[in-house]
């Protein structure tokens, strides 16, 4: 655990230095030519951009209304566990929860009512945000809780990548560490906090404009590259 993270105001905070430009340096020794790098998307934004291209043919936001109005929960499920599947996202511990959690009709439909709620009728804010972990929270739970702070942000991320960003915890707050920020942490997902992690996200998108990410992808990705023994 860091030394007073947990202490920490959820707004993203800077500390003097040069620690931004270090990290941009090491993304840059990966990749020499940023977000653009041909080894960058075959590494790191190419299997994500092609889970949320998968993800809008089979789960765009008319499609999932559809499904929702004939009670296929079980579909939707279905579909948003096979999309993530193909991605490395998540623990297998993780996906073998979920599984488990939307296997009962209960479950499946619980699971797609409230992703649907928190993807087309909020504003994705705090409130919203809480409302979406109140449900995974309520799902039934067989070995390991399904309620982690990966879990609560993956779908999310895969649908809308320009709103909203994925959450490791260990790699993300390392990351924020060596780029010169502190991020408020708690192991259970608050809309508080992920406030803070997008305040986060979006400030590090700020700095990085030169080199032109397109999304929270490119953001997430930058992060990782930054906080994951991966990259030493």
């Amino acid at each position: 655990m860091g030394q007073g993270l947990e202490r920490v105001s959820p707004r993203t905070r800077a500390r003097p230095g040069t620690a931004a430009g270090r990290a941009r340096r090491k993304f840059l020794r990966f990749f020499p030519r940023g977000f653009q790098d041909e080894t960058y998307v075959d590494w790191e934004r190419g299997y994500k951009w092609q889970a949320h291209e998968r993800w809008q043919q089979q789960l765009g936001e008319s499609e999932y209304r559809s499904l929702l109005r004939a009670g296929r929960f079980a579909e939707i499920v279905k579909r948003a566990v096979a999309i993530e599947s193909r991605t490395n996202l998540l623990f297998s511990f993780e996906k073998m929860a979920l599984r488990d959690a939307v296997r009962t009709p209960r479950g499946a439909r619980r699971f797609a009512e409230a992703l649907y709620a928190f993807l087309h009728r909020s504003d994705g804010g705090a409130e919203a945000f809480d409302r979406w972990v109140e449900a995974l929270a309520d799902l039934p739970r067989k070995q390991t809780r399904v309620l982690t702070w990966p879990l609560a942000t993956v779908f999310g991320f895969l649908a809308q990548p320009d709103r909203h960003f994925f959450l490791k915890p260990n790699v993300t707050r390392a990351a924020a560490r060596a780029y010169g920020l502190e991020l408020e942490y708690r192991s259970r997902p608050t809309g508080e906090l992920y406030t803070g992690l997008l305040a986060l996200a979006r400030t590090v998108q700020r700095d990085l404009r030169d080199l032109r990410p397109r999304d929270l992808i490119d953001v997430q990705s930058f992060l990782w590259v930054l906080g994951s023994d991966e990259y030493d």
